[in-house]
């Protein structure tokens, strides 16, 4: 990994966020706040950017690249849009982390270091720095939910199509036995 030091408020930091989409509603005092908490991360193929069970305070921005999220050596989904978040559920229960990340290929995400609030100066300042956070979990979190849905409704159905499967085969295999003696 290839890491940068904290970044700073200037504009051009400040645009690079305004072109990730879930941050270009906000305001440009909230976005620099974010910065001020941020790193710029370089990963290289196969290099884990957060492993399953650590207690690490990241939160990611993905903007370039690619990443494998796993759990228990499962895959569980692969992320590719500029602006997708992860590493979230660990910010927001405070549990070790649900599980691992890898680079798929060169991969570049902006880390925000959620321990550093006391970077920010004022309670004030913590506290809108919190509020943009949860605001930013809260989006994503109903994307996922609804996505996860999706693949519930998708996977019942498709059990519900075995189970169909399997009851007519063993109806079959009933009749032939029946007709074989």
């Amino acid at each position: 990994m290839i890491e940068s030091k904290y970044l700073k408020d200037n504009m051009q930091n400040i645009q690079r966020l305004l072109d990730i989409p879930a941050l270009k509603h906000f305001e440009i005092k909230n976005l620099a706040k974010l910065l001020r908490l941020s790193k710029i991360r370089e990963y290289n193929d196969g290099e884990v950017i957060i492993r399953e069970g650590d207690r690490d305070p990241w939160l990611y921005f993905l903007l370039n690249g690619q990443v494998s999220i796993k759990k228990e050596g499962h895959d569980i989904v692969e992320i590719d849009k500029k602006g997708e978040i992860f590493g979230e559920m660990r910010i927001i229960d405070s549990l070790s982390r649900s599980a691992s990340v890898y680079a798929i290929g060169k991969t570049v995400c902006i880390a925000v270091d959620t321990s550093a609030q006391e970077k920010l100066s004022s309670d004030e300042k913590k506290l809108d720095f919190l509020l943009l956070l949860y605001r930013i979990f809260a989006e994503y979190m109903s994307i996922r939910l609804r996505l996860t849905n999706d693949e519930l409704v998708k996977a019942k159905a498709e059990i519900k199509r075995l189970k169909k499967l399997k009851g007519k085969e063993g109806k079959t295999r009933i009749l032939t036995r029946t007709i074989i003696k």
